[in-house]
């Protein structure tokens, strides 16, 4: 039943080819700002919560989300579109505490194992995504990033831990047929790209000694968009691209039209994926999007684009038979296949602050970096004016001046504001909250559950 490698092919034990399609299941052990409507990076936010609840109660808050944010019925529910896969993200601070390195939290793989068995109930296949490691591998909040310094690649000490930390996850997983495999390292940014690949020789390797049967699934460097830093194509491994659209950002223009001066139709949608994927058919391994997905607005008109904008890319990646796993399941209304009801116990006590968020642009995404634009634009000029060469990794001066002050200072100083919403309620309260992400009263967005259903169970598969 374990996949391997064959080709550009990913097939079963029998030699059957299987295309992985389904969903991340971004928020959950990897928790994100606009996923679940708190501010900054996550180790703050849950810092913070702790403050306000202390420890046993900030404890029992976090166990029952993780409970409620994935459960049987979500299984079945994936089961029934026809998705066979999940990417799921973890954080290393479930494993692993930083005042404390190397040592095995065992209670930390309790909800990862809980999960990928009720996957495997419903025959789908999990990806263990290390989504945030030691140091950050890259400069923003989904690796658990307060700063925009990607430390992983300056410090071997980092390095060291994450390479461990690997082997136990191996070590753990490497009987199960149901884990389809490992994604070492979500989006890393090494701003030279010097030791990034010195360190996935590493890792491969150390990997390999541990279990050698489960696939790899591999991001390039620059956030999963460079594969030159590989010095080798290693057996039994996917390359791993990711294919957002441009006009499916917030910012993002009509479609087809133009979004930020470049003009974005189906043929670039295609274009974009086929530079992209250039490296995995240049080297004829398999085809995976490890993320993509457009977010959604509310305004009929404008989300009914970036349907369409999904379909184009559905069908591009039929066309190519390529897998991909869609961003995100569960959130708070920006981007998944269901989402907090507005009117559950959750959004009645975040709607505002979630709100005030976006009206400050406080989220990386899902924030047109126009926001509170009067405010900023004094510094943004000085900025444009006094540094006009200024050109920062990973995406230039005008990203780089927000991610300072937009989505780290303006973020950080909404942290104690999130935590503070917490106090004051019982244990009841608290449970209720959490319960707000279960299934069962959540919104379903179903013109993108119908949309994904019908990819998944047509003969395209």
């Amino acid at each position: 039943m374990t996949l391997r490698v064959s080709g550009s092919n990913l097939v079963a034990a029998d030699g059957t080819p299987v295309r992985l399609r389904g969903v991340g299941l971004g928020g959950w052990m990897n928790m994100e700002n606009f996923i679940t409507g708190y501010p900054a990076n996550e180790s703050a936010m849950r810092g913070a919560v702790r403050e306000v609840l202390g420890e046993d109660r900030a404890a029992l808050f976090f166990d029952r989300l993780l409970t409620s944010f994935f459960g049987p019925e979500d299984a079945a529910l994936l089961a029934a579109m026809g998705a066979n896969c999940v990417r799921i993200p973890v954080n290393y601070r479930h494993f692993e505490s930083d005042d404390r390195p190397l040592e095995v939290i065992e209670d930390g793989f309790r909800h990862l194992d809980r999960v990928i068995a009720l996957l495997a109930e419903q025959r789908i296949y999990s990806v263990i995504d290390l989504h945030a490691l030691p140091g950050a591998q890259n400069q923003h909040w989904h690796s658990d990033n307060p700063t925009h310094v990607a430390s992983f690649w300056q410090h071997r000490h980092f390095q060291d831990r994450a390479v461990h930390l690997w082997e136990v996850i191996a070590d753990r997983y490497k009987d199960n047929p149901w884990v389809a495999g490992y994604n070492p390292m979500n989006e890393p940014g090494d701003v030279g790209g010097r030791v990034i690949g010195p360190f996935y020789d590493r890792l491969v390797k150390a990997l390999r000694a541990v279990d050698p049967g489960h696939v790899l699934f591999l991001d390039g460097n620059t956030y999963s968009t460079d594969f030159s830093i590989f010095r080798e194509v290693y057996e039994n491994t996917v390359f791993v691209c990711h294919d957002y659209a441009l006009a499916g950002f917030a910012h993002g223009g009509p479609y087809p039209g133009y979004t930020r001066g470049e003009w974005v139709d189906r043929g670039q949608l295609e274009r974009a994926f086929e530079e992209r994927s250039a490296f995995q058919r240049q080297t004829g391994t398999p085809l995976w999007v490890g993320e993509f997905g457009p977010v959604y607005t509310g305004d009929p008109a404008i989300d009914r684009q970036r349907y369409q904008i999904l379909a184009d890319q559905l069908e591009i990646f039929d066309g190519y038979q390529a897998g991909w796993s869609l961003w995100t399941y569960k959130d708070v209304g920006l981007q998944g296949l269901v989402h907090a009801d507005p009117d559950g116990p959750y959004m009645r006590r975040f709607g505002d602050f979630v709100a005030k968020k976006k009206r400050l642009g406080a989220d990386r995404w899902g924030s047109t970096m126009e926001e509170s634009a009067d405010e900023l634009a004094p510094l943004h000029r000085l900025v444009e004016e006094e540094f006009p060469h200024w050109d920062p990794y990973p995406w230039g001066a005008r990203y780089q001046t927000d991610d300072l002050l937009r989505h780290i200072l303006i973020a950080q100083a909404l942290v104690p504001e999130y935590a503070a919403l917490l106090g004051g309620l019982d244990d009841g309260e608290l449970l209720a909250l959490a319960d707000s992400f279960a299934l069962g009263a959540c919104v379903r967005r179903d013109p993108l559950i119908e949309l994904l259903t019908s990819n998944l169970t047509s003969g395209a598969a």
